[in-house]
């Protein structure tokens, strides 16, 4: 009765705390604008099974897309077990699913453990890549301090739920010989079995019960340690990488928005109707997360931090400043910065901006290749906040490249990005 206590307790504190956390989050990302952009659902679905779900850009570099695979899938499996525990937790119950599925239980719990043991072997896999192997898009300068430190203590939490599975399974294979009325039968559990065998076979039956107990709350710990952490991680893509997915921008890679209110100016110019009635705006372009749609907010919170769009940032690889991952992190850190402090109805000003992250030498190298846009795994567009930003920064600080000013002249002045003194369309009236 006392552990069915305390693990109640510990549970529903557990999740009280992650449920804060959580809501913050969506309290940051609500902070972005809406779009009134149409938005195809069948498409979206199909997005979010296809990336976030079946994550099929993983394997557009097959190795670490098939260790991945192994990590992702023991990781969904064992949930399930995971849910058993909490059932037995408040039951007092062991192995509960364990009379209810019969063979099935044994089928499930055998993957779980090949699965698991192919994840153990992934993990230390990864572990190389990062530490010693040293990959290059691990090594870029956003990556130093807490990233680093981050992706690690995920590998390492990983190997101690793996620890506490096979521990929890192998100590149980042999209990359920020398005491069937407390330890249902799963039926042979091919790597547990191997291992109690070599083990644990020879000891005594009060240690296998303390190392089952210790394996099954080690498992329990894990996880609840997990959710705690996951919403201060770049592992918080597992939940996100779906909604991110399923509200990606469905335009074409080389399509940009234009800005209404100057695209009708624009077509007053010339002669044509407006396109649409907008409202007038103050501000084009964005200098904060408060300028951004909450689609561009939702991909900094399901940011992997993996690096594919800056390994492939042809910027980038030429030594320019621009990094695609950096820009993406940056603003996930702006939003945690003021996380807390904005107030409802009230107008947020702490003298600080998108601009004190991002400086004007990054966003003016991007050549808007959408390198970046195609290689990001579950479907983040940096490219929007990028152009967003630049936009701010020319039409509201008049800013830009001063080689960029003769053309922003000729435009206003001739319609024309050449600096020709006769209008553009001089050669209609000839």
């Amino acid at each position: 009765m006392l552990q069915i206590l305390f693990f109640s307790i510990l549970t529903a504190t557990v999740f009280y705390i992650a449920y804060g956390r959580f809501l913050q989050i969506y309290k940051n990302i609500s902070l972005g604008i809406t779009e009134n952009e149409k938005h195809n659902s069948f498409t979206g679905l199909k997005n979010m099974i296809l990336f976030a779900l079946g994550q099929k850009k993983m394997f557009n570099r097959p190795v670490s897309g098939i260790f991945h695979l192994f990590i992702y899938l023991a990781f969904v499996l064992t949930q399930i077990e995971l849910l058993e525990i909490i059932v037995d937790g408040f039951t007092g119950e062991h192995r509960i699913f364990a009379h209810a599925l019969g063979s099935f239980y044994n089928f499930l719990i055998n993957s779980i453990e090949i699965l698991s043991f192919l994840a153990f072997f992934s993990t230390f896999i990864f572990l190389y890549r990062r530490n010693i192997l040293k990959l290059i898009r691990f090594q870029k300068p956003e990556m130093k301090g807490w990233p680093s430190v981050d992706a690690n203590l995920i590998l390492m939490g990983e190997i101690l739920l793996i620890f506490g599975i096979f521990l929890m399974n192998s100590s149980d294979q042999i209990l359920q010989n020398l005491d069937p009325q407390h330890y249902p039968s799963t039926g042979k559990l091919y790597i547990s079995s191997f291992i109690g065998a070599s083990l644990f076979g020879q000891l005594p039956q009060d240690w296998l019960v303390w190392f089952e107990r210790i394996g099954w709350w080690l498992h329990l710990f894990v996880i609840y340690g997990f959710i705690l952490y996951l919403p201060f991680s770049k592992h918080l893509h597992i939940f996100l990488a779906f909604p991110n997915a399923y509200l990606s921008n469905q335009e074409s890679r080389g399509k940009m928005s234009n800005i209404p209110v100057i695209e009708n100016e624009a077509r007053s110019m010339v002669g044509l109707p407006p396109k649409e009635m907008v409202e007038q705006t103050e501000i084009f372009g964005a200098a904060d997360i408060f300028q951004l749609p909450r689609r561009t907010l939702i991909g900094a919170y399901s940011c992997t931090e993996c690096g594919r769009c800056t390994s492939v940032c042809p910027a980038n690889l030429t030594g320019k400043k621009l990094s695609p991952r950096k820009i993406v992190m940056d603003i996930r850190d702006r939003m945690e910065e003021i996380s807390n402090q904005v107030k409802p109805n009230v107008e947020y000003n702490d003298g600080k901006n998108l601009f004190d992250y991002i400086s004007q030498e990054e966003i003016y190298a991007c050549t808007s290749c959408n390198a970046c846009v195609e290689a990001c795994p579950v479907l983040i567009n940096p490219l929007e906040p990028i152009l967003a930003m630049r936009r701010y920064d020319i039409l509201m600080n008049s800013g830009g490249p001063s080689e960029w000013m003769g053309m922003f002249n000729s435009l206003e002045n001739t319609q024309s990005v050449w600096q020709i003194p006769e209008s553009r369309d001089a050669w209609t009236k000839s």
